[in-house]
Formats: structure tokens, sequence, C-alpha cells
């Protein structure tokens, strides 16, 4: 059995689930307990679900035990969409937006869970949220850069398609140095090559246009992506290419 299936069968013994959960969440810390947040919304009804979200930033700061409560509620989100609860969807798009950050890497996770078991469906919600502010927008491309979920070219064709959008919207933002878009910058700094790997032949041209480009936090953001193993294993010739291309581009 997997941690997940051991605290599921560990939840079914509690009569007091926030008690367990605070106690076992791994918080304060640097690493909250993941295997125990996808078993608690797995398991858990829709009223204790909404629950959870009640614990907002104020009365949850980021590393808190209780924040853990905040998180296992949005994971718990991406289930009751998947169950046909209307309310869950815009839920998880307020929710992309919360300043902790482990709320919004669950936002990213209960995404994934969506799409896991209908792609379309997420890709079909996602095309939104990459028109929204730039924390949907980061939600959206971590959602969907997941290596598990870019089985086949077409959907990496479709992930494409949505990067380019954000991408683009990322040249035409107006406030660079807020805390939201640096926090899509960061974002964005590791998705493309995720993409580009699950697919390279479709992936290092899409890449190669932004690369070209003139602005200069989308630079960056290739310039980080160019960094990461994954490309260096898919094709380290073309990364050192890419790599002297931003260079040249950077001494014009």
């Amino acid at each position: 059995m997997s941690k997940v299936d051991d605290y599921r069968q560990a939840l079914a013994s509690q009569s007091d689930w926030d008690t367990f959960l605070t106690a076992h969440s791994g918080l304060p810390g640097p690493r909250g307990n993941i295997e125990l947040g996808k078993a608690a919304a797995d398991v858990a009804p829709a009223d204790q679900i909404r629950a959870w979200l009640e614990w907002t930033a104020e009365r949850a700061p980021t590393n808190s035990p209780e924040e853990f409560l905040a998180f296992c509620g949005v994971l718990g989100l991406g289930r009751l969409a998947l169950e046909g609860d209307a309310a869950a969807l815009p839920q998880l798009l307020s929710s992309a937006s919360d300043q902790r950050w482990r709320v919004r890497e669950g936002v990213a996770m209960a995404l994934q869970r969506i799409g896991d078991a209908d792609f379309d469906r997420l890709l079909a919600e996602i095309r939104a949220w990459a028109q929204g502010t730039c924390l949907q927008q980061r939600a959206a491309a971590a959602a969907l850069c997941e290596p598990r979920l870019l089985s086949t070219p077409g959907r990496v064709a479709e992930v494409l398609e949505v990067l380019n959008t954000i991408t683009d919207l990322m040249t035409r933002h107006g406030d660079r140095r807020s805390e939201k878009f640096r926090t899509l910058r960061q974002g964005m700094g590791y998705c493309w090559s995720v993409a580009v790997a699950a697919a390279p032949a479709i992936g290092k041209p899409a890449m190669e246009r932004w690369i070209h480009h003139n602005d200069t936090d989308v630079r960056w953001v290739m310039r980080q992506n160019l960094r990461k193993k994954r490309l260096e294993r898919m094709d380290p010739a073309w990364v050192n290419r890419q790599n002297a291309e931003l260079l040249r581009l950077r001494a014009r």
C-alpha cells in the first residue's frame, strides 16, 4: 500500500480530523505532508472540504499548521469538480490568487486531478484562466505542465498554445515589479521546459520564437528553462545553440 492509502485508513479511525491533519501536516517546516493532503482530499465529505477553505490567510498564515487545512480544502475541490459540483471550479479560480504559495500549489494539483480523469475538460477550463490575472495564469501553466498529463504530441500542442498565450500577455503587462507578475515569471521559468521535453519536434520551434523576442522578462524566462536538466538530457547541442543566441541578442 502507498502512503496515501495508509493515511486514508488512518483518517477513517479519527474523530477529529483537523487535529490529526495539523499534527501530521509537517508545518511549520520546509515541506508539507502532501500524501496526507491527498488522502484527506480523497475521503473528506464536501462540507468538510468547504470548512477547510474557511482557513483564510488571516486565520492560517503561511507555514502554520492550519494552512495545511486550507491546502487540503483546495485539493478536495478537484475531486468535487469531477463529481459534478458546479461551485468547485469557481472556488479553485478564486483560490489561485491566494497569497500563500502552498495553497496556490494545491490549486494546480487539484486541476491536475481533473486532467488525469478528463484532460479535454481541464484544457477547456484552463484556456479561460490563461486570460486572467498573473496568479491565475501561473496556476494554468503549472497545472498543464505536468509530465504525466503530456502523454501525446496532440496534448503538448494544446499546452504550447496556452503557454504562447500567457507569454504573449507577459510582454504586455504593465507592472513588471509586482509580486504577482514575478510569481508568474518564476513559474514560467520551468513550464516551457516541461512541454518542450515532452514533444521536442513541436516544442523546440515554439520556444525558439520566444528566445528571439526582445522582451527582457521573456528572455529571462527562456534562460531559466534552458538551465533545466530535462532539456539538457533532451538535446544538449540545441540548448547550447539557444544559450548562445540569447547571449548574442543580449550583446546587441
